[in-house]
């Protein structure tokens, strides 16, 4: 099969023919029919993530078809239409008993812990426990486009945001995370407040549902303009980029009780940020993390997206081919271009 690989971290990629994947005994091969790029996977490139052994093959956010299964999968045939999280459960250890399976103990992280999907196929382990079905209304495309940012965001904010109608939510940063935060944070009912240094991505959360903007270069006060917009400071904030300045930025700007996700990893030079303690403290502030989204919970999601709520297709920037990785992953630091790029031809 043909498959973007690195042989050194931070090194060129290159286009390879690569031996087929065959499934283990509870798992399955998936022609990938679209894999989306993410910054998650620059990330790994760049030599950020531990789980990863070289040579590796980067990609997480996928959707296909099966095309072979193990001995012991019971659930899946060949020719099903799927799509999966990008943090897969064991089924068997105590977070995944508790329905937990973004935290589980022995999890599978397809372009992290096991090459991924910037190929023509991919193997997938603990295949009864992941694999979503894809219904027929939603193309591959849009279902690549959930497996990481999207799925977090929708966790993020039902879950772990807990947010309501009516209230306040700031996002900062308008990528994928973020703008998926956006949209959602606004089907249900909130008021979105959406911070980036991009006039062309705020323009665009304007149109997916942001009530109003902050461009971070030209406001004097990010935190500030954000508590005087809302009299007080927002309910819920998310920090969907991932730097020490965001991170800050989210708690500060909360109001009294209110509850930071943050969302963005946290890597590098910024997996030690400093946050206003003392506001923590006397304003009683919630910190909370979000990973991710267990398969058991799409399908709240999908009815969503089939229903019209959710418009994740409206997220999508850009197709490209795989050969077009090679330079789209590298150049992933300078945040150019608005919604998220799906990798479609493979050959």
């Amino acid at each position: 099969m043909r498959a973007a690989i690195y042989r050194e971290f931070g090194k060129p990629l290159a286009i390879e023919n690569v031996p087929d994947p065959t499934p283990s005994n509870g798992g399955v091969v998936i022609r990938v029919k679209a894999t989306g790029l993410c910054r998650s996977d620059w990330h790994g490139w760049r030599g950020h993530d531990p789980d990863i052994t070289l040579p590796h093959v980067p990609g997480h956010e996928l959707a296909g078809i099966v095309e072979a299964t193990g001995k012991d999968v019971h659930n899946w045939t060949t020719g099903d239409r799927v799509t999966l999280p990008f943090v897969c459960g064991c089924g068997t250890c105590p977070q995944c008993i508790s329905g937990n399976h973004q935290v589980c103990d022995r999890q599978f992280q397809p372009g992290f812990s096991h090459w991924g999907s910037f190929a023509e196929y991919v193997a997938m382990d603990y295949a009864d426990v992941n694999l979503v079905s894809l219904p027929a209304e939603i193309d591959f495309v849009t279902a690549a486009s959930l497996g990481c940012r999207f799925i977090t965001s929708y966790r993020a904010i039902v879950a772990q945001g807990k947010v309501a109608k009516g209230q306040w939510v700031a996002v900062h940063g308008c990528g994928g995370v973020g703008l998926s935060a956006v949209m959602i944070a606004s089907a249900l009912g909130a008021k979105v407040i959406a911070i980036d240094i991009g006039d062309d991505k705020l323009e665009f959360a304007r149109s997916i549902g942001a009530s109003a903007t902050v461009n971070a270069i030209r406001s004097d006060d990010v935190v500030e303009e954000i508590r005087d917009l809302t009299q007080g400071g927002v309910h819920v904030s998310l920090d969907a980029l991932g730097s020490t300045e965001t991170c800050f930025n989210s708690i500060a700007n909360l109001r009294k009780r209110g509850r930071h996700v943050q969302v963005g990893l946290m890597l590098g030079d910024h997996s030690n940020p400093i946050v206003p303690m003392d506001k923590i403290i006397a304003n009683e502030l919630e910190i909370v993390g979000s990973h991710g989204m267990q398969a058991h919970k799409y399908p709240e999601m999908l009815s969503m997206i089939q229903n019209g709520k959710l418009s994740p297709q409206k997220l999508i920037g850009k197709s490209i081919t795989l050969e077009d990785a090679r330079t789209e992953l590298v150049n992933m630091d300078r945040f150019t271009g608005v919604g998220v790029t799906v990798i479609t031809k493979f050959d």
